[in-house]
């Protein structure tokens, strides 16, 4: 179970970890980030599914989706005696997500690449960093695999580094591309358990909606994200469930 999610430079969430627990219920008022942090979810979520790039630019790229604020709130800005606006950047840009759980802990570190001319790509975002490591908290001594730029790096079941890859494409995550059943199964477990994620902030109700089209059946315990195995997910849960 997850139980501390942290973001950093996301929309308008500039430093945030929040203790989880089985059941979180977020309010708040308009503008305050409830939409961001479900959104950073997604994102992790998207990772898993080698489309994170993809996903940001849907957004309108990683410049849009920057926390816009200041890089440090300054005292002045804390008693509202100076109004909190974003200045020019001085430090390179970074949007930081990851979580953790009793088991297992993941985070990653997007930013922009150097200007190429030469491509029309050179805006989107590039992977620099990304870390997975056992429990709920990083250290030197319970890391397991670390990605520097290009370069990942697994640890052995002997407690050895090893290096996996030397020119790993920006674009990609060693979530999906490291992960192997013989000599990295943290990863893949850890990768096939966020592939399981579902956000169902988008259930379709209209006409021509997936959950209205017809559908093979089959044992469903979890519902499809876009509604579309709805009828056999309730006849599971009647199947399942406590006859009283």
């Amino acid at each position: 179970m997850m139980t501390r999610l942290a973001i950093a430079g996301y929309r308008s969430l500039r430093d945030i970890t929040v203790t989880l627990g089985p059941l979180n219920v977020v309010t708040g008022a308009n503008g305050s980030g409830k939409s961001s942090l479900y959104r950073a979810l997604k994102l992790l979520a998207d990772i898993a599914q080698g489309r994170i790039i993809q996903s940001l630019a849907t957004e309108g790229g990683l410049q849009s989706t920057l926390w816009a604020g200041p890089e440090a709130v300054s005292r002045a800005m804390k008693a509202a005696t100076k109004p909190v606006q974003g200045l020019v950047r001085k430090k390179p840009v970074s949007l930081k997500l990851g979580f953790s759980g009793t088991d297992y802990g993941y985070a990653i570190d997007l930013g922009l690449p150097r200007p190429d001319s030469r491509s029309k790509f050179s805006s989107d975002p590039e992977i620099k960093v990304e870390s997975q490591w056992t429990g709920e908290r990083l250290g030197r001594a319970n890391a397991f695999a670390v990605r520097n730029g290009p370069s990942v790096r697994i640890r052995s079941d002997s407690g050895e580094w090893r290096q996996a890859y030397t020119h790993l494409a920006s674009f990609d995550s060693m979530m999906t591309h490291c992960s192997d059943p013989r000599d990295a199964v943290e990863l893949l477990v850890l990768r096939e358990r966020m592939r399981d994620w579902r956000f169902y902030d988008h259930l379709r109700t209209d006409r021509d909606a997936p959950a209205r089209k017809p559908q093979v059946g089959t044992y469903t315990p979890v519902l499809a994200s876009d509604g579309s195995d709805l009828a056999a997910a309730v006849q599971t849960i009647r199947e399942i469930g406590d006859a009283e």
